[in-house]
């Protein structure tokens, strides 16, 4: 039986889901490889950042191929306008290439194997298994999903692993893929971190 908490939990997440009909991953992508290398781009770097690079970075990387056999060096100067962008270089081709060695080319399907490539945390690997696949490994956890779960009394924790696990408590199992989505529609529209509100706040009674 749901206690209080989940049940005030589960009403806000109606909510959100009526607020955002059409929420899903801002990022751009057409094969899962383009999907693990603009996951990893984004992290400490905005959607549409990685997007702008990626618009034309992509037309020349498709596949794990495309990626493992690029110079690391001339990767770099490609994705220099992205945070860490050496870091992110380095770990994108090392994935690729061990993706190609070691999975025949064919990006992991379970969160263990994913979390062992360069650059992949549970952030990572939950967006890609649920994205690619439909599974449902976890809760993403990002700074906005951080943000808004702190605000609306999810959890106390900042410690991204810590805040999924009492989301995963929270929520039912079949909810999770798609928490991420609601809470990060909900902190760029009206929880942000910088600026006005871009809506109403449809959660005030709650």
């Amino acid at each position: 039986m749901a206690t209080q908490e989940q049940k005030r939990a589960l009403a806000i997440l109606e909510k959100m889901k009526a607020a955002y009909p059409s929420a899903q991953i801002a990022l751009q992508y057409s094969t899962p490889m383009q999907l693990l290398c603009a996951v990893i781009m984004s992290a400490q770097t905005t959607d549409e950042q990685v997007n702008k690079v990626n618009e034309s970075l992509f037309k020349k990387y498709k596949s794990v191929r495309d990626f493992a056999s690029v110079d690391e060096s001339v990767f770099e100067k490609e994705i220099s306008s992205v945070n860490f962008f050496r870091n992110k270089a380095r770990n994108i081709v090392k994935t690729a290439r061990i993706v190609q060695e070691k999975y025949n080319g064919a990006v992991p399907r379970t969160i263990d194997e994913l979390v062992e490539l360069p650059g992949v945390g549970r952030k990572t690997a939950n967006i890609v298994l649920w994205e690619l696949h439909g599974v449902i490994a976890g809760v993403v956890v990002d700074t906005h999903v951080k943000r808004v779960s702190l605000a609306l009394g999810f959890t106390k924790n900042k410690d991204p692993v810590k805040v999924e696990q009492d989301l995963m408590r929270l929520f039912p199992q079949k909810e999770w893929g798609m928490i991420g989505h609601y809470f990060q529609a909900y902190g760029r529209t009206v929880l942000r971190a910088r600026g006005k509100p871009l809506m109403e706040d449809f959660l005030k009674q709650e």
